[in-house]
């Protein structure tokens, strides 16, 4: 491949917030990190390329974003996911929790439910929670070795007055893709009540192959105009630490009172070095992406057979989306502190304690799979080789 996504890359003393804090949060400096959801791997060489050509001016006052941004943004999605979106639905925030968080507190009351589908990216918990709503949950079901909605029991939560849906879609940590049969019915149940979607997509564009990631709100115009999206390049191209996003919604309302609130707390300027970074990204980074997501894909295969083999008894979900790999391992009959031990204190390996997404993860640990191959192995090596003894 034109990319190696098998450089090993020593990321150590950068301040990384994956690798930097393996003493401060899980007591051991040699702890190997495949937990927060960022890659191992260069960000497309166009991408650095831009950055250096903005850093070279020298000046680094304040910035607007430009119609090529937009346009950029735009045509990525027209290209990728057969998504028309105009320009002008498109509004900057600094991350896509902080859009989830807005959203929470514009389009809800304080003391109403806010659905959400467990087990569940942690921040959708907080963002309710820490606005003073009540969150309602929306349980998964398990079938066939995947999650798949309880229509029933969401129509039930709506019935009762729930009218804001959190959807996280591709789903993390379960990394599922949602049909459009199962959007459709998700949408025909939010419209029949009167519920507003905020659709976190960040993981659109890691669809892997033989699945299509499908916009929530491109399913048809009146679900266009209930839903607002949260979406950012981040995920996609390793740019986590410019602190960039964008939502999307063709709502006017909607859009004037998310664009209203981030004036109220300053939060509408440009960052300097983004919109550069992003507008590369979309019009240059297509073939990159390509490729990593063959490297993700042959990591999972990987994973997956490795864990069927020598540890049996935990359950690898096989994704379909996202870099994340979402493993039962209830068969070890551990709590959550007793993951926490033989990944910490045991494996000396750092993964995502499930608990964190909501009871029904608990059980679970979530591996960050954008990372060398010889990286993966080695965590596996560790995590296997101590739990063995946990066997029964």
């Amino acid at each position: 491949m034109k990319y190696d996504f098998n450089r090993i890359i020593d990321r150590r003393n950068t301040r990384s917030y994956k690798w930097d804090q393996s003493e401060k949060l899980f007591g051991d400096k040699d702890i190997l990190p495949l937990w927060v959801a960022d890659m191992d791997f260069e960000s497309p060489p166009a991408v650095k390329e831009a950055i250096l050509r903005r850093v070279q001016e020298g000046i680094y006052g304040y910035s607007v974003t430009s119609d090529s941004y937009k346009s950029a943004i735009a045509g990525w999605y027209r290209r990728r996911h057969d998504w028309e979106i105009q320009k002008e639905w498109i509004t900057d925030s600094p991350g896509i929790v902080t859009s989830l968080s807005l959203s929470v507190e514009l389009f809800s009351n304080p003391g109403d439910q806010v659905i959400l589908q467990s087990p569940v990216y942690y921040p959708f918990y907080d963002v309710i929670r820490m606005n003073d709503r009540k969150v309602a949950i929306n349980p998964l079901k398990l079938e066939d070795g995947h999650y798949v909605m309880d229509y029933e029991q969401l129509e039930g939560l709506m019935s009762g007055g729930a009218r804001l849906l959190l959807l996280c879609s591709p789903h993390n940590p379960g990394g599922r893709v949602w049909e459009r049969a199962e959007l459709l019915r998700l949408g025909e149940l939010c419209l029949r009540y009167g519920v507003t979607v905020i659709s976190d997509e960040i993981h659109c564009d890691l669809a892997l192959p033989g699945h299509k990631h499908i916009p929530f709100a491109s399913l048809s115009k009146e679900l266009s105009d209930i839903t607002l999206t949260t979406l950012a390049a981040t995920k996609t191209f390793n740019l986590p630490g410019l602190q960039t996003s964008y939502i999307v919604t063709s709502n006017p309302e909607l859009r004037r009172k998310f664009e209203y609130k981030l004036k109220a707390l300053s939060l509408h300027m440009s960052a300097f070095f983004a919109p550069e970074a992003v507008e590369a990204a979309y019009n240059e980074g297509g073939e990159w992406l390509d490729q990593l997501i063959q490297h993700i894909s042959s990591n999972a295969e990987y994973a997956i057979s490795y864990l069927a083999e020598h540890l049996p008894q935990v359950k690898a979900m096989r994704p379909e989306a996202t870099y994340l790999l979402w493993v039962n391992c209830r068969g070890l009959g551990l709590d959550p502190e007793g993951l926490k031990k033989l990944m910490y204190r045991e494996a000396k390996v750092a993964f995502n304690e499930g608990s964190i997404f909501g009871t029904e993860g608990q059980g679970h640990l979530r591996i960050n799979l954008a990372c060398p191959r010889s990286t993966l192995t080695e965590a596996l090596e560790r995590f296997t080789r101590a739990a063995a003894p946990y066997v029964k």
